[in-house]
C-alpha cells in the first residue's frame, strides 16, 4: 500500500480502537484547523482545565494527579481522581508557575506561588485542597526570585526548589520552614529531581544548555553535562541510571548515562530528521518498565513514541496527536495524561474585548466548561484541556502517526520548495531570482480585522465590530481595495511580546511562550521578546540572521531596536537606523516616516538600499483617553498617513517596480473579531502586486516571512514559515507602475482628550512606556466606550470562516 493511501485511508480522529469507516470519516470532518494553518485531531477522553496548564504531579499511590494552570487570566490548580477521571477540586492560586509536588503520604501538595516568591502548601482532605502554610524565599516581585520546578525528599523533610529569575537553588527545612541554603546557578532553571537514593539532584539550565549535577550530601555542584538548547523537563528511569531530558529549542531528548556523566544518544523528536525549531519538545515521561518513552511536542501537537529498552538505542515508534501546544506528559498504568496548554481550538471573540458585553472571569471547577459570555482577551480565551489516551498497540500508533503527519503542514520538501506558479514573481525554488529587489516589511501594532476593514463589503467583515474604519485609516483601505484585500490573515502570536518574535522568527520559544502570560497577567516578570532576553531568541536567530548568513543585505528601523542600537548581535551599527524612533506614543508615526525618508534617501543617492527593511510604525497602540494627548482617532489616523505617506513615496522612487511593501500588525490582541481572535487586517503594494484583487486564502504571519525569504534567496527558519503558504497569488509576472497617491487624514491629527471622565481618569493610570505595559482589557474598554459610548451594544455572530478556508487551501495546495 503506498504512502498516501495509507494517509488517506487513516485520516481520521482515532480516539478509540476498532472506529468504523463512517465514524471516522465523521471524526475527520470534525478535524479542527488552526489559525496557524496546522489541524487537531486530538486522541482519547479530555477534560476542561483552566488557563495555560504547564505542568502535572501524580501522588505516590497514583491516586491523584495535580494541575497547575499559569495563564494569563485566573490561575488555578486543580486535583483529578485518576480512576475517575475526574476533576474533584479546583482552587484560585493569585500567583503560579509550573513547581508542583505531592508529598509521599499524600498528605500535602506544594505549589510553586511564581513571583510571589513563595511555595505554598496544601492539605488534602476529604478530596479538597485546603490551603494550610506558605514557604518564603525572599520578598514578592519585583524581587525577582521566580520559583519554578521543586521536588521533596520527605525523609529528609527538605524541599528543593529551583528559579528562573534569580537563577538559584533553595534548599528548604519543612519543619521550619526555613531557606537553610541558596546556591547560585549560572543560568535560568526550568526543573529539577532527585536520583532514586536521594544522594544527587538534577537541575536543568532552562538558559544554560546543560544539566547540573548538585550533590545532595556535599550540598554542592558537582558536576554537569551539555545538553541540547532549552533543557526543560527531565525524567529518569527507576534504577537511576539513565536520565532523558527534553531540549525545546532543538527537538530533541538527551540520553544521559549517569553513571558516565555523559550523553549517550539524542533522540530526535520531531516529524522528520534535521527539522528546523518548531516542534518544541518540552515534556517527557517513561512507562511503568522503563521501555517506552514519550515526548511532547508543543508546536506540533502531538506525543513522539521511543522504545527506549536497550540504552543507547531508541528507536521511533510513531506519534499521538493530542491538543494545541501539550505542556506536559504522564504516564499511570495504562493511562497517558496530557496538559494541552491552549486546548482545542481557536476561538472567534466577538465579545471581547468588548466592554458592552459583561466582564466575567470564570473559575472552572469541576464540571464546568467556558461559555461565550466568558473574557474573550486572546490571552486567555483558549482554555487548557487534559487529554486522557489508553496505552497505544503498535496498530494504533501507525493509525496515530498517520493523523499526526496529515495534521501537520511541514514536510523536509517544503524547506527547499514552496507552493506557487511557474512565471510569479515570488519563486517557488529557494535560491531562485525574483525580479523584487527590495522588501519594505512594516509591523503595526494591535488590530484585528474587524476593528479596521469590517466596513469594507467586499471582504468577510462584521461592521459592528469597526472602531477605526475608512473615515479614520482611508490609506489601509485604499491600499486594500486598489491592490489586495486580505481578509483571511491571522497572526501567529497572541500578544505583543510573542507577536515581534513570531514577526521576525516564525516562532516563539517555549521560553517567550510560557512567561508571558505572568507578566501580561500582572503577576510580575520582566520583558522577555524583541531581544530583551538571549534565553527567549530562536535559536537559529531572526530574519536579519537569515540574511546575514546568506549575504543579503539588511535594515531595521526601530524593529528589535532602542535608542538607535540593536538588541541582538546582527542589527550592528551598521545594520540599524540610528536616528528612527522605537516604539514611543509621544512621537508621531508621521514623523517616523520622515525619519526614515532621509535616511532612504541617503541609502537611494549611493546604491545602497538593503534587500530587506524592517519597519516599525506602532500608533495604532493608541494612549486611551489621557488628557492632554492625543485622541485615539489622531493616533490612529496618524498611524495610517504614516503608512500611506510611506507607500506614496516609495511608489514614486525609480526603485518602485523593483520594490514590495509588506505591513501587518505585530498581534491581533486589541480588539475582537467574528470570525477568529488572531484574524488581523495586513496589506500589499508594490510594482509586482496585483492591482483590485481579493484574495481569500488563509495566511499567516509566516506566510509573509516565507513570501520575503523567497524573494530574498533565502530559507526559512522554522518548520512554521517553512509551512506556510506564501502570498504568491496577490503576484503577477508583469509589473504595473502606476504610484499609490497617499490620502489626508481626515480627522485632526491635533485633536487631544480633552473631557475628563471615568476613562480619562483610567487613562492617566496607564504605562505606556512600552507596548502592552497597560493592561489590554482596560485599554480595549476605554477605546470602545469613548469612541461607541457607555450604551453601545454589538451583535455577536460566531463563525469560524477560516476552517473549511483553510481546508479548501491545503487542498488546493496538495494538487
Amino acid at each position: 500500500m503506498t504512502y498516501q493511501l495509507v494517509k488517506t485511508f487513516f485520516t481520521c480522529a482515532c480516539f478509540f480502537i476498532g472506529l468504523s469507516l463512517r465514524a471516522q470519516d465523521d471524526l475527520e470532518s470534525r478535524r479542527v484547523n488552526l489559525p496557524n494553518g496546522w489541524g487537531l485531531t486530538p486522541a482519547g477522553k479530555s477534560l476542561v482545565m483552566g488557563d495555560l496548564p504547564l505542568n502535572m504531579a501524580v501522588s505516590s499511590s497514583k491516586k491523584y494527579l495535580a494541575v497547575t494552570n499559569n495563564g494569563q487570566s485566573i490561575q488555578t490548580v486543580m486535583l483529578i481522581d485518576v480512576r475517575q477521571q475526574k476533576v474533584i477540586d479546583s482552587t484560585v492560586v493569585p500567583k503560579s508557575w509550573y513547581g508542583l509536588q505531592f508529598s509521599a503520604d499524600e498528605k500535602y501538595l506544594y505549589v510553586s506561588g511564581g513571583n510571589d516568591n513563595w511555595i505554598l502548601q496544601y492539605a488534602i482532605a476529604g478530596k479538597k485542597m485546603v490551603l494550610k502554610d506558605s514557604i518564603v524565599l525572599g520578598d514578592k516581585w519585583p524581587n525577582d526570585i521566580s520559583p519554578a520546578g521543586i521536588v521533596l525528599d520527605d525523609a529528609r523533610k527538605l524541599l528543593y526548589v529551583v528559579t528562573k529569575g534569580n537563577k538559584a537553588l533553595y534548599i528548604v527545612d519543612l519543619v521550619s520552614k526555613q531557606v537553610v541554603q541558596q546556591v547560585s546557578l549560572s543560568a535560568e532553571a526550568y526543573t529539577c529531581q532527585l536520583s532514586p537514593d536521594k544522594s544527587m539532584l538534577y537541575i536543568t539550565l532552562w538558559g544554560g544548555d546543560k544539566v547540573v549535577f548538585f550533590n545532595t550530601k556535599a550540598r554542592r555542584v558537582t558536576d554537569s553535562v551539555r545538553v541540547g538548547d532549552n533543557p526543560n523537563e527531565i525524567t529518569q528511569t527507576k534504577n537511576g541510571r539513565y536520565l532523558f531530558v527534553a531540549n525545546a529549542n532543538d527537538n530533541s531528548v538527551s540520553v544521559i548515562e549517569v553513571a558516565k556523566r555523559k550523553v549517550i544518544e539524542t533522540l530526535n523528536a520531531a516529524l522528520f530528521p534535521e527539522s528546523p525549531s518548531g516542534s518544541t519538545s518540552n515534556g517527557v515521561a517513561l512507562t511503568a518498565d522503563d521501555k517506552t518513552l514519550f515526548v511532547a511536542n508543543a508546536d506540533n501537537n502531538c506525543l513522539a513514541v521511543f522504545d527506549v529498552s536497550i540504552p543507547g538505542s531508541g528507536r521511533s515508534m510513531g506519534f499521538i496527536p493530542v491538543g494545541w501546544y501539550p505542556t506536559n506528559v504522564k504516564v499511570v498504568g495504562k493511562k497517558i495524561f496530557v496538559t494541552n496548554g491552549k486546548g482545542f481550538s481557536s476561538l472567534a471573540n466577538p465579545y471581547g474585548p468588548n466592554p458592552t458585553r459583561p466582564t466575567q472571569q470564570v473559575n472552572i471547577h469541576a464540571g464546568d466548561s467556558a461559555k461565550p459570555k466568558d473574557v474573550q482577551f486572546i490571552g486567555s480565551l483558549f482554555k487548557g484541556t487534559l487529554s486522557i489516551i489508553d496505552m497505544p498497540t503498535e496498530k494504533d500508533l501507525g493509525r496515530y502517526s498517520m493523523l499526526v503527519y496529515d495534521n501537520t503542514p511541514y514536510t523536509k520538501e517544503k524547506m527547499l520548495t514552496a507552493a506557487g506558479e511557474k512565471g510569479n514573481p515570488i519563486p517557488s525554488v529557494v535560491g531562485d531570482s525574483s525580479p523584487i529587489k527590495y522588501v519594505f516589511y512594516i509591523i503595526k501594532e494591535n488590530r484585528t480585522y474587524d476593528q479596521v476593514l469590517g466596513d469594507i463589503p467586499e471582504g468577510n467583515g462584521d461592521t459592528s465590530l469597526v472602531l477605526f474604519g475608512e473615515r479614520i485609516t482611508p490609506n489601509q483601505h485604499a491600499l486594500a481595495r486598489e491592490f489586495v484585500l486580505l481578509d483571511n490573515f491571522y497572526v501567529d502570536g497572541e500578544v505583543s511580546s510573542d507577536g515581534h518574535n513570531w514577526s521576525m522568527g516564525a516562532y516563539a520559544t517555549d521560553y517567550l511562550e510560557k512567561n508571558w502570560p505572568s507578566m501580561y497577567g500582572r503577576r510580575g516578570g520582566k520583558e522577555t521578546a524583541l531581544g530583551a532576553q538571549e534565553i527567549a531568541n530562536n535559536k537559529g536567530g531572526f530574519i536579519w540572521d537569515q540574511c546575514k548568513r546568506a549575504g543579503v543585505s539588511y535594515r531595521t528601523y526601530g524593529e528589535f531596536a532602542a535608542n538607535g542600537k540593536g538588541t541582538i548581535p546582527s542589527l550592528s551599527a551598521e545594520h540599524v537606523c540610528a536616528h528612527y524612533d522605537a516604539f514611543n506614543a509621544s512621537i508621531r508615526d508621521t514623523t517616523r516616516f520622515y525619519q526614515f525618508k532621509r535616511d532612504f534617501d541617503s541609502l537611494l543617492a549611493i546604491n545602497a538600499v538593503p534587500t530587506v527593511n524592517t519597519i516599525r510604525m506602532s500608533n495604532d497602540h493608541t494612549e486611551g483617553v489621557r488628557i492632554g494627548r492625543p485622541t485615539p482617532f489622531a493616533h490612529v489616523a496618524d498611524n495610517d498617513l504614516a503608512v500611506g505617506l510611506l507607500v506614496d513615496y516609495l511608489s514614486k522612487s525609480p526603485i518602485w517596480k523593483e520594490s514590495v511593501v509588506f505591513v501587518l500588525e505585530d498581534d491581533a490582541q486589541n480588539g475582537p473579531d467574528h470570525v477568529d481572535a488572531h484574524r488581523s487586517p495586513a496589506y500589499l503594494a508594490g510594482g509586482f502586486v496585483k492591482r483590485g484583487f481579493i484574495d481569500h486564502t488563509m495566511y499567516s504571519t509566516s506566510s509573509v516571512l516565507r513570501t520575503i525569504e523567497l524573494i530574498a534567496g533565502i530559507p526559512p527558519m522554522t518548520q512554521y514559515d517553512a509551512a506556510a503558504t506564501p502570498l504568491w497569488r496577490c503576484f503577477q509576472p508583469t509589473p504595473v507602475t502606476t504610484p499609490f497617491n497617499s490620502r489626508p487624514a481626515l480627522v485632526n491629527l491635533n485633536d487631544k482628550n480633552v473631557t475628563v471622565n471615568a476613562w480619562s481618569k483610567r487613562s492617566e493610570k496607564f504605562d505606556l512606556s512600552k507596548e502592552d505595559a497597560v493592561p489590554d482589557m482596560e485599554l480595549t474598554e476605554v477605546l470602545w466606550k469613548s469612541i461607541k459610548g457607555d450604551d453601545s451594544i454589538v451583535p455577536a455572530p460566531i463563525r469560524s470562516a477560516f476552517v473549511k478556508k483553510a481546508r479548501k487551501e491545503k487542498e488546493d495546495d496538495d494538487d
